[in-house]
């Protein structure tokens, strides 16, 4: 019998998980989601015509058969329970969920494993391992869900032993403040469970990023991640009221309060710490009532510059839509499955008070001003385009396995800058693909979520592959695509975080002053340097 730990009741225990589903140690998701060898041939077909395939399918490899450094790091007793070594955890615990992760991966490197994986239990649990690896110069990667697409739990330095920290085992809704609309949440728990715990109340946090299924709360604060809607509150950063840390100079406990402006906000710096500062182990988080009323429908656009015009009406009308996602003719064909090259743009209302119908309709009006329909060809868009987003991930590894480089980065910026940081993005890519495989990158484009001040684009890069050096060339477009951002005024990263991947450009993009202040926080409260090296400053 299997056994793994589960909360009930808040209290670990174990349990029999002999029939429960598997994540995939190599890829994203479900192990039983994964294409298997059929689906991938058929993946083959569609997507030959575009870009050329080198070479057969790429097999998984079996765990039993793949090679680990050896552990360098034995725990010591008072923490035995907590934590393990076997080759299925270390595998596990290796990398994120890029592309450059998952070909590593089949091709069986697991060169950088940690060499043991905690569970802490409780808080205690986490000072011990701190406290430990402090002592002993030992890194310590704080880990969710592993989700991250920028190297954000893979340890490159080897120079030490590392600790992977997996916080699964704090996981639950502690308390619910139905009068202030407010729950206390341990960081270590998945986004179904927060929603399946909050519906009892009749509340949601309505926070969706693409990675809800596998990703925690701790690791959504660490990252400011964004979520599925594209105005108003998204990005976690506006649902957090308070955070608790456990980081190696003791333990930070924020005032639970709506707003204060008593000096810098110390949420403001956990938001986005990446793991480098402390441990997240709780937050307070503002949840609201669950909608119900919700109006969508779908706007066809024939030139791709009237969406934009008329998403940025939108985004500066007030009407703040839920979903307001503009997909480019080539996310259209892929996604919604539009044949015309036309764009579409995917729009929602929802609300716990209030008919939203008055909102969509108004939506719609602005967008035939320009130039904007709604008829039989966008009916179904939303829906197709929905299945095809949380399928994505599962494509996206088919592809590697095909040997085609698949990459999606995501910026923000102005309007006023949109179209040439838009056409800039899109050269680079497509001429950087040219150069390094011999046929240029498809390049394709949605907004993601939009403000008044500017959009997020959102890039999705396909380009032909060579066996063997498919990270090299993904590492060379990364360059690309980066650069260009950086040039035209936009930022390396709205949602992805930065991690090791975004690092150079993070650099460049935060200011020097800031810089300072943030090495000698880093410094105070990690004195060792133990946490997350490697992330942000280092």
């Amino acid at each position: 019998m299997r056994v793994r730990f589960s909360a009930i009741a808040g209290a670990p225990t174990l349990v029999d998980v002999t029939h429960v589903r598997e994540r995939s140690w190599w890829g994203w998701g479900w192990a039983d989601q994964a294409l298997d060898g059929p689906a991938c041939q058929e993946l083959a077909d569609r997507v030959r015509p575009f870009i050329p395939l080198d070479g057969d399918l790429t097999p998984v490899p079996q765990l039993g058969a793949v090679s680990l450094p050896p552990c360098r790091l034995r725990s010591p007793g008072s923490l035995d329970t907590v934590c393990g070594s076997t080759t299925d955890e270390r595998a596990a615990h290796t990398y994120g969920k890029a592309y450059r992760d998952v070909i590593r991966a089949l091709r069986g490197d697991l060169a950088p494993a940690p060499d043991l994986v905690a569970y802490p239990r409780d808080e205690a649990d986490v000072t011990a391992v701190l406290d430990w690896a402090t002592a002993g110069g030992v890194a310590v990667v704080p880990y969710g869900g592993g989700t991250s697409v920028v190297g954000g739990v893979e340890c490159r330095d080897r120079s030490r032993p590392v600790v992977s920290l997996d916080l699964s085992r704090l996981r639950g809704v502690v308390e619910v403040d139905e009068v202030s609309l407010a729950a206390r949440i341990r960081a270590g728990t998945l986004g179904p469970a927060i929603e399946d715990e909050l519906r009892q109340y009749g509340l949601t946090l309505r926070h969706f990023p693409q990675s809800f299924e596998f990703s925690t709360l701790g690791g959504w604060i660490a990252t400011r991640a964004g979520g599925h809607y594209a105005t108003g509150h998204t990005h976690i950063d506006d649902m957090v009221e308070a955070v608790r840390m456990v980081t190696p100079a003791g333990v930070s406990t924020s005032l639970r309060v709506p707003a204060s402006a008593a000096g810098p906000s110390p949420d403001r710096l956990w938001l986005g710490s990446e793991g480098t500062l402390g441990v997240i182990t709780e937050a307070w988080v503002r949840v609201q009532r669950r909608p119900r009323f919700v109006a969508a429908s779908a706007v066809r656009f024939d030139e791709y510059a009237d969406g934009v015009a008329a998403t940025r009406d939108l985004a500066q009308s007030g009407l703040q839509p839920a979903n307001c996602r503009l997909l480019d003719g080539l996310e259209s064909m892929l996604g919604a499955g539009s044949t015309d090259g036309s764009s579409r743009l995917l729009l929602s209302f929802e609300s716990a008070d209030h008919d939203v119908n008055g909102s969509l309709a108004r939506a719609i009006e602005i967008c035939r001003g320009h130039g904007g329909r709604t008829d039989e060809s966008t009916s179904d868009s939303s829906a197709r385009w929905r299945g095809t987003f949380l399928r994505a991930p599962y494509l996206r590894d088919g592809l590697a396995r095909l040997g085609v480089i698949v990459e999606t980065f995501e910026t923000a910026c102005t309007w006023t800058g949109f179209a040439e940081l838009h056409a800039a993005v899109v050269e680079a890519v497509a001429s950087a693909g040219g150069d390094l495989t011999g046929a240029p990158a498809v390049v394709g484009c949605r907004l993601t979520h939009v403000y008044p001040d500017g959009p997020a684009p959102y890039f999705t890069v396909y380009a032909a592959g060579r066996r063997g050096a498919e990270v090299e060339i993904w590492d060379e477009l990364k360059v690309a695509a980066s650069e260009a951002i950086l040039a035209n005024g936009g930022t390396i990263t709205h949602h992805h975080a930065v991690g090791r991947d975004h690092r150079p450009w993070y650099d460049r993009e935060r200011p020097g002053p800031f810089a300072v202040a943030l090495r000698a926080a880093k410094a105070a409260l990690d004195p060792a340097g133990i946490l997350n090296p490697g992330v942000l400053v280092g």
